[in-house]
């Protein structure tokens, strides 16, 4: 018996071990925004990083809101499309009811700049949090919240979920009064694209270099970056790796360097070179604002 034992220890960690994350990390608590500032100019050379860290997809985030010394907060809020979650930020009056004001941002739909990029949103005005117990926050939801096919009403509800469990008080989500089975993030993994990019957010300012963060499902976990001028001339250009590879969700987290005399419009693209053809698939453009680089 004693002989089996050794052997037995050692299979179950090596399963733990392998064990695939679904979501990643729960993403950013409510935070003040803060000042990009810039960084000592080079040429856009792929410089790969390839420090990983493993990705938990139930802890919650540690740090807490704290507003600003303007008086703000800012918020990440969960989109729509092509079927699919998509992130953004938004800087709110600093408030104790972040859920709330969450919660509305989310029925007021995406901006105009993001709906040029095809985000949109699923959820009614007056969907409110009735109350947060034992990191569960229970909804009040509208009439008809539930309407449309079962499609709809799944990506509806994975936007509250998505977005209400960034606070540190919430780890799942009951629809109402009498759900008895709560969900969290994992519960919609499935409805994350290939790769999610949590910051910058379109429209943001950035400088030389823009760090960029989110999650990725995608051959042999490597997440490649090109930044473009307005002309959709390539500028910069870099490559890391997420945490977890082809199978399984990672988080990632990638400078890049670029070259700009000028101020002036730009857009990052995020992606997945094809293991067929080299070609890059799974594209997330940001348009941003890029700032002057030597």
């Amino acid at each position: 018996m004693r002989r089996l034992i050794a052997p037995l220890a050692a299979l179950l960690l090596l399963t733990a071990g392998c064990a695939p994350a679904r979501t990643g990390t729960l993403g950013p608590a409510p935070a003040a925004p803060t000042t990009r500032t810039g960084a000592t100019p080079g040429s856009p050379s792929p410089v790969p990083s390839t420090s990983r860290q493993t990705p938990s997809a139930s802890a919650a985030p540690s740090s807490t809101a704290s507003p600003g010394p303007d008086g703000t907060i800012t918020v990440q809020l969960w989109f729509t499309r092509d079927g699919k979650l998509v992130p953004t930020r938004r800087t709110l009056p600093a408030t104790l009811a972040t859920s709330r004001a969450a919660l509305t941002e989310l029925a007021a739909g995406p901006s105009l700049a993001e709906t040029a990029t095809g985000m949109t949103s699923l959820i009614p005005p007056g969907v409110q949090v009735s109350r947060i117990a034992g990191h569960v926050a229970t909804l009040a939801p509208p009439t008809g919240f539930d309407s449309g096919g079962a499609a709809t009403v799944r990506l509806r509800r994975a936007q509250v979920v998505w977005t209400l469990t960034q606070f540190p008080t919430v780890r799942r989500v009951a629809f109402t009064s009498t759900d008895t089975a709560p969900t969290g993030r994992d519960d919609y993994a499935d409805l994350l694209p290939p790769i999610t990019v949590t910051g910058p957010s379109i429209g943001d300012r950035v400088t030389s270099p823009i760090t960029l963060t989110g999650t990725a499902e995608v051959f042999e976990a490597t997440v490649s970056v090109r930044v473009l001028d307005g002309a959709g001339r390539e500028i910069g250009t870099a490559f890391t790796l997420a945490t977890c590879g082809s199978g399984c969700r990672g988080d990632y987290r990638v400078s890049v360097r670029y070259r700009r005399a000028t101020a002036g419009p730009g857009s990052i693209e995020v992606y997945e070179v094809s293991a067929r053809d080299g070609s890059r698939i799974n594209v997330v453009a940001i348009p941003v604002i890029l700032a002057a680089s030597g």
